[in-house]
């Protein structure tokens, strides 16, 4: 299950969705996380997949791959429709016991259910076709207005960006130290929750050793490249809009606009 995470995950290409500004892609992204939060039907949810196909079919990455990234979170995803099927009240369709399953419960579940997962879909194409420097150099000039008031946009994105990159090599070394930890006659599966956790220890102690020596392994060689922040720190491609980028708006604009309005019709 760990190598179907694919959240920080880069997937190289050359196609119209990798060209885009990053900008746009980070705009794109959260504008499509609040248009889901505007969405109170089910047929919008129609428009959102059709946009989710469209742009991976646009970006090269395969459907497959984005769709492994919503296995680790099938548990999470499971529990959100369980908790809205049984603890919502109205019309009741079936009682088994204690457990009363309503109408409204079953509405609000698909609800809950379909939201997250077009979220994690919808998110990840963020980070799968965009570089992690051209990712911190969009957070940066995204947040460079907020420097007026003190805000560290290059540190504050530069950081942003070493975290999410973190994730699959943390998670590659979790991988390794599992198998290794395996074959001396570790257990991680069977027994209670505390014979569980105890069986954590030999995997998460060298873990956090490995993530230490890498974090400090990356300081070292920022300092030896002379990294002092964005002040004065010049780039070999600056990033500026295209033709392309303007488009993208502009689609962005009237798609995500009528993903509101629906809210309203």
């Amino acid at each position: 299950m760990i190598k179907d995470i694919t959240i920080g995950q880069y997937f190289p290409g050359e196609t119209v969705i990798h060209k885009l500004d990053p900008r746009v892609k980070i705009l794109v992204s959260f504008a499509f996380i609040i248009s889901l939060f505007f969405i109170n039907k089910f047929y919008p949810y129609i428009l959102i997949l059709a946009y989710i196909l469209t742009v991976t079919k646009l970006s090269g990455v395969p459907i497959k791959y984005v769709l492994k990234g919503l296995k680790p979170l099938t548990f999470i995803i499971l529990i959100t429709f369980f908790i809205n099927l049984f603890m919502t009240k109205g019309v009741v369709l079936f009682e088994i016991g204690p457990l009363v399953i309503t109408e409204e419960g079953l509405y609000q579940s698909l609800f809950m259910a379909l939201r997250l997962i077009f979220l994690i879909m919808g998110t990840s194409i963020l980070t799968l076709t965009t570089s992690p420097i051209s990712l911190t150099d969009g957070i940066e000039k995204i947040l460079s207005p907020l420097k007026a008031i003190g805000l560290p946009a290059h540190e504050l994105a530069m950081m942003m960006t070493i975290a999410l990159r973190f994730i699959p090599t943390l998670l590659e070394e979790t991988d390794k130290i599992m198998k290794a930890q395996m074959a001396r006659g570790a257990d991680f599966e069977s027994g209670n929750i505390m014979s569980r956790a105890k069986n954590l220890v030999p995997l998460l102690v060298p873990l956090f050793i490995n993530a230490f020596r890498r974090a400090d392994e990356l300081a070292m060689a920022m300092e030896a490249r002379c990294y002092r922040g964005g002040e004065h720190r010049t780039r070999l491609n600056e990033i500026k809009m295209e033709k392309r980028d303007y488009i993208a708006i502009t689609i962005m604009v009237i798609f995500f606009g009528v993903l509101v309005l629906t809210r309203y019709i």
